[in-house]
This record gives C-alpha cells, structure tokens and sequence, in this order.
C-alpha cells in the first residue's frame, strides 16, 4: 500500500518532535500541519488538539514522529520518539527523519496491528507543499487547466481538495499557538511571525461603527425611495426608463453590500465584496478625474457654446435629407402626393425640435455644470446621465424611426394578410395559426384593389423607413458604446485580476508535481505546485452582475425586427422582455 504524507516546507527545519494533521483514509493522505517541539507534556499536547479539533471541527491527531538528525546528536532520540507511539496510538505511525550531513529523508509508516501475511511498513511518497500558499488559495473546480510544463504532472482537485479543506480550516492551530509562546511549541507558516500594522488594527476597530453609521444612511436613502411619493406616476415611468436612476440604484446596492456589517459565510462572498469595493473605488477616482477636467479652463463653458451650432447643424442636415426624399432620390421614382404628405410632416417636427432647443439655449451651461458635478458620484453615472442626454437631444429621430417604422409595419402586415387572402387562407387567432377559408368575389375584388394600393405604396415608406432606421441605429450604438463601457467597470473584478496578476497562488486551478532528487531504493519525494487560474476563468468565475439593461441580441432576431418593422430597443430592454 502507498501512503501519500504531505509535509510542509516551512517545517524542514524544525526541531524534532511529533507531527500533528490530519489523517484522510479515503485517499491514505497524511496531511502534516505542525511540529510540536520538546519539551512537553503528552497530557498538555492531548488537551491542546482536544481544543483544537473543537473549535476548527477538523480531526487534528498525532501522526508521528519527526527527527532532525542534524539538530539532534543523541542516539537515544529515535528510540525515544518510537516509544511515543504507544501514548498518542494512530494507525499507520509516520517516522520522518532526516540524516545528518544529507539531504536523505527516510520515510516509514508503520502498522503495529497488521493481519499476518500482510506488511507492517507502508510504502510513503513525501510530498512538500508550501502551507501559507495551501492556507491563503482558493481551489476551484477543474474547469480547464492550463498548459502544463514538461515534466510536471497534473493532478485532479477532486483529491486535491481534502488536503486545501484541511489547511483552511486549520487556522485555529496556526493562530492559538505562536513559536514562542505558551507550553506547547509549535512550528508552521507563522514561526517567523506574523506581520502587524497598528494603523491596520486602529482602521479595523474603526470599520465597525462606520459601516453601521453608513448602512443606516443607506437603509434611509432606500427608505426615501420606495416611499409612496415616488410611486406616484409618472415618476416610476420616467425612472424605468432614464439608465441614470437604474445606475444610481445599482450603485446603492452596492455600497449597501460593501458597509454591511454580515461576516462572508464563504471565501466566493468576501471576494465578491471586494471586487465590488474595487469597482467602486475605480469608478468614484475616474469620476473625480472627469470633474476635475469638466471644472478647469472653463470645457463646460465650451461645451454649452459648441452645443447650439451642432444641434443647428444636424437639424440642417436633416432638412436637407428630407428634401431629398421629397424629391427623386437615387433616380426612383416616389409616389409624389405620399412623399410630400411624409415630407412635410417631418419637415415640421424638426422645426418645433430647433424652437425647443433655441428656447433651452440660456439654460444649457447650467445644466451641463450639474450634469459634471453628478460626476463625483462615478464615472458610470455620468456616462448614464450622458447616454440619457443623447437620448434626448435625438428624440426628434426616435420620433421619425418610430413613424416610420409603425407605417412601414402596417404595410407589411397588411400585404402578408390580404396575400393569404389570394391563395384562400386566414390567421386564426384562437388556434394561432393558419386555416383554409373560402373567400366570395367581392371580398377577393376589394383585397385586390388594397393590395395594389398597398404595393404601389411601400416603395415610398420603405425609403422613408430605411433612411430613418440608420439614423436611429447610428444613435443607438453610440448609446451601446457607452452602456458597455458602464457595464465593463459594473462587472470587471479588478480584485481578482489584480490578486491573479499580484499572487497567483490565491487563485488555484489545480497543482502540479515536481520530482525532487531521486535517489536509487529511495522514498520519492515530490513538490507540490499551485497552478493559477486563468485570466479569463478568472474573470468569468467573479464577474460582477450588472444592471440588467444590456441583454444580448441575436443577430437573427434583431434582422427579423428590422425587416417586419418592429421596434428595436438593443441598448434598453428588461429581463422579462428579451427573446
């Protein structure tokens, strides 16, 4: 039988003494945890695991013994160290040594209760692992590992997590007993010390009644908003459709997250929260840098100037584009007492759009210089409130698209059912689908009168449609660029790719093993290696949910709106109403 005995490195050079871990029989794994050192007291070290297996609910034990032979001169060590598997009795009892003057280590795993026939050592492969990496990584499902190294052999987590489970759940041990303190010396990751900042603990007492303080606030704020003034229409309306109320609500979810004073329940929680505080972070330190630039050499003042002669300048364009269509565009030939009718009536919408905006013109700087200072709230508020203004200032094209498109959809519509009506078929609205129908020679004489109008006719309207249709497409991928750009700092875990590229080892996607020196009629010893997960695993295992407001349309479904009339909303549209 093979025996698998993971010992730590940071105890390669501990004094002598017994090896305490935990014994995992499904895999015959002995994990070591630590070296108690003598002098001590058996009853004393038998009290010590009692309180540590209760408060980390792990089955810590004394496996063995261990030998440093180059620390130790006596002879009668060994000796000694067997006959302390008669007090702390564990089946199969490890005996680690390692020789002096040699890099040597004799390995054994003895079984004072094996059947005859069967033999009393176990064949060991020493495994060293790193325990503050084992103890600080998060191991995740073998998912795609990357490529491995020549000569490195890579192992499943499913074997591998009994090992991690019994590293992180044993900081108990690590943190009730330091190196040199109290009657039961112990050697692990922290016999060095542990680093400690006092302006880290001064920020750790402080933490608690701010985040009440704040998650009071924030409670109240919540409070304020479900209040039934704001329930009264048409705010709710207004508010579902503005992306500025929806990112400003995103955010206090948030910030509620981030000063809430409920401890993580798992490692998967505590990173999420702090992603999230990065994000945060990020977002209000960009938003700070837009202000900064909004407010310096007067850009606002600039801005609200150059924003007249533009909107002057696109309504001219657009002026131009409808006389064109109300002539003879590219050679076709329109139907004339149509083309004027559409012509004129969007002629006159864009005349009332220059008299609103020409009416708002003293109002602009004002307005732009809060729209900056919303900034300090975040860039992705700003770029919310942007996209919002955008939305505004465009309404007069969203009003053309939408004209069109309900006309062009009638006329779709209504050609598809009187063509139903020339090969004797009709929609059954009941059974949702179509039937045979028997049609008299009036019914068939009116259809085909409707569908000659109706043909003759959507030449003119499907002009008008397409033209107005790539206007309003080059809107609204102006808005999707800036909706991907709040949704990419909502969602990116900038802590996780920041603790991916800063400590690899945090993120496990599984280890791998590296034959040590090999020595003929040896035990094998092994390092055990942490692979790192992946950039993009990572980013897809933690990334942030966003607001909801960006689903993905298919190409399929989206060319199919576009031909039947339908109108698209790509870069706003609830959960409930995707496809």
């Amino acid at each position: 039988m093979v025996l698998k005995a993971f010992f730590p490195t940071c105890c390669a050079s501990a004094d002598s003494g017994l090896l305490v871990g935990r014994w995992v029989p499904e895999q015959s794994s002995a994990v070591v945890l630590a070296v108690v050192h003598f002098p001590f007291i058996p009853i004393q070290v038998k009290e010590f695991l009692a309180q540590v297996q209760q408060a980390s609910r792990v089955g810590v034990t004394v496996l063995g013994t261990w030998c440093h032979c180059q620390q130790e001169p006596e002879e009668g060590l060994s000796r000694f160290l067997e006959g302390l598997g008669a007090i702390f009795y564990h089946e199969p009892w490890l005996q680690l040594c390692r020789e002096r003057g040699s890099t040597f280590w004799s390995c054994k795993a003895v079984r004072r209760a094996a059947p005859p026939g069967v033999p009393s050592e176990d064949q060991v492969v020493l495994v060293f692992y790193n325990q503050r990496q084992v103890l600080l990584s998060q191991l995740h499902p073998p998912a795609a590992l990357p490529d491995h190294q020549a000569g490195d052999a890579p192992v499943s987590t499913r074997g591998l997590a009994a090992v991690f489970d019994t590293v992180a759940c044993s900081k108990v041990l690590f943190c009730s007993n330091r190196f040199d303190e109290g009657p039961i010396r112990l050697s692990h990751w922290q016999s060095e010390g542990v680093e400690a900042s006092i302006l880290v603990e001064l920020a750790k007492q402080a933490a608690g009644p701010a985040c009440l303080l704040l998650s009071f606030l924030l409670s109240f704020l919540s409070a304020i908003s479900t209040s039934r003034l704001f329930r009264l229409w048409p705010l709710p309306f207004i508010c579902s459709k503005l992306s500025t109320c929806e990112q400003v609500q995103h955010r206090l979810g948030h910030l509620s997250l981030i000063f809430s004073t409920r401890k993580a329940e798992n490692p998967t929680q505590l990173m999420r929260k702090a992603n999230v505080l990065v994000s945060v972070l990020l977002d209000v330190a960009l938003g700070l840098a837009l202000l900064t630039w909004l407010h310096g050499k007067d850009h606002i003042g600039q801005l609200a100037d150059a924003l007249i002669p533009v909107a002057d300048r696109v309504a001219e364009e657009l002026q131009h584009l409808l006389q064109w269509l109300m002539g003879a565009p590219a050679g076709l030939k329109m139907n004339r007492a149509l083309d004027q009718v559409l012509g004129r009536f969007f002629l006159y919408h864009i005349h009332l759009w220059i008299s609103y905006i020409h009416l708002m013109s003293p109002f602009i700087e004002c307005i732009l210089w809060h729209v900056g200072l919303s900034a300090c709230l975040g860039l992705t508020v700003a770029l919310s409130l942007l996209s919002d203004i955008i939305a505004l200032l465009t309404f007069h094209i969203y009003c053309f698209y939408v004209y069109g498109a309900r006309l062009y959809c009638l006329k779709i519509y209504g050609l598809s059912s009187l063509w139903r009506l020339f090969r004797g078929k009709k929609w059954n609205m009941l059974r949702q689908r179509v039937d045979s129908c028997s049609y008299d020679l009036d019914q068939l004489f009116i259809g085909t009168l409707l569908f000659t109008i109706l043909v003759f006719l959507l030449p003119t309207i499907a002009l008008y449609y397409l033209v107005f249709t790539l206007l309003r497409l080059l809107v609204v991928t102006v808005q999707g660029l800036l909706h991907l750009l709040v949704d990419l700092v909502n969602s990116l875990p900038l802590y996780s790719v920041g603790l991916r590229l800063c400590r690899p080892y945090r993120l496990a996607a599984g280890v791998k093993f590296r034959v040590l020196k090999q020595e003929a009629g040896k035990p094998l010893r092994l390092l055990m290696q942490i692979n790192p997960l992946p950039y993009s695993h990572v980013v897809c295992t933690y990334r942030l949910p966003s607001c909801g407001c960006h689903p993905k349309v298919s190409w399929s479904s989206l060319c199919r709106k576009l031909f039947f009339g339908e109108l698209i909303y790509p870069w706003r549209q609830k959960e409930g109403q995707r496809d």
